[in-house]
């Protein structure tokens, strides 16, 4: 029992310190800035220049804002979207592109804390492009060619606050600082059940033994069994859950920056339990469009992998 209440006290510690001295000022500053760019009607204006250039690939005005939400809000932010897309009549094949490219997308509530960490978000940022607009166009060529591409009358207008006045910039950083704050706290209990999980398998040398049988395997392929962990969490507890297992492993010794940075490409995206669970609630028929959408965003996913390698 004390083995078990050291292990809880220890994880919850991390945990914590993890969500606020990390997550909670970069969330921050980086939804302060998102919040401020949109509300000034910057984005809409990038959105209006790169919605023609992303149309062969399926994607649709909303569905570069979702982009954007993904790579510099947080892997939930495209839900609103989404159900936008949905409720204003985008066609099924549209919603499946691009939930593929937002399922293969690096997510910002976790590649922004890891630069502290020591990821290189240059790189992260390209791939994930490169990733999403794959992504998108193998699943609305392919994989959701099947689909139906009837739409019916869309509204791609985005709503969202303005800041014409020094009154309207507080209000907007305000809220933006909310919401960040909402995001790091709603972290918490994820991360101290995954840092508990971790803990108690590695006392009880589960770890230490699904590693030995598949450290022979792994290593033929040049993949670094270390790994094993942080892909379990990953796809098991999502990406923050990762992201503290991770934190962990760089303290102790037992992975690398360079290692961290190879991984990236796997590891930083909402293509998980939780993940896919959070982004199919967007609507009806998001979540009936989700099968094509997760097919496409594993290849986006591998080649964002395989750049991650051949660069790192």
């Amino acid at each position: 029992m004390d083995i078990l209440t050291d292990i809880i006290l220890r994880a919850g510690r991390s945990a914590v310190e993890l969500a606020l001295f990390v997550l909670l000022p970069v969330m921050v500053v980086m939804l302060s800035l998102m919040r401020l760019l949109e509300a000034k009607g910057v984005l809409d204006r990038l959105v209006h220049v790169v919605a023609p250039v992303v149309k062969p690939a399926g994607l649709t005005g909303l569905g570069v804002f979702a982009a954007l939400q993904i790579n510099f809000v947080s892997f939930a932010a495209p839900v609103a979207t989404l159900t936008m897309m949905e409720t204003r009549g985008a066609s099924d094949r549209h919603l499946a592109a691009t939930l593929a490219m937002v399922m293969a997308m690096a997510q910002a509530n976790t590649s922004f804390p890891m630069i502290a960490m020591g990821l290189d978000f240059g790189t992260t940022l390209a791939f994930s492009i490169i990733g999403g607009l794959i992504a998108a166009a193998v699943t609305y060529h392919g994989f959701a060619r099947t689909l139906s591409s009837q739409e019916g009358p869309v509204d791609e207008t985005l709503h969202h606050r303005v800041a014409e006045d020094a009154k309207g910039v507080l209000d907007v950083i305000n809220r933006a600082g909310a919401e960040a704050f909402k995001i790091a706290i709603g972290a918490i209990p994820m991360l101290v059940l995954a840092l508990v999980a971790v803990q108690a398998l590695r006392t009880s040398g589960a770890i230490g033994l699904l590693t030995h049988f598949l450290a022979p395997a792994l290593t033929a392929v040049a993949i670094d069994p270390a790994l094993i962990l942080p892909t379990l969490t990953k796809y098991v507890g999502g990406g923050t859950a990762m992201m503290g297992v991770m934190d962990e492993m760089l303290k102790n010794g037992s992975a690398t920056i360079g290692m961290l940075n190879r991984s990236a490409g796997f590891l930083i995206h909402p293509l998980d339990v939780p993940g896919v669970a959070v982004l199919i609630s967007a609507g009806r028929r998001v979540a009936g469009v989700w099968k094509p959408a997760a097919l496409g965003a594993a290849v986006g996913i591998v080649v964002r992998a395989a750049g991650h390698v051949l660069l790192s």
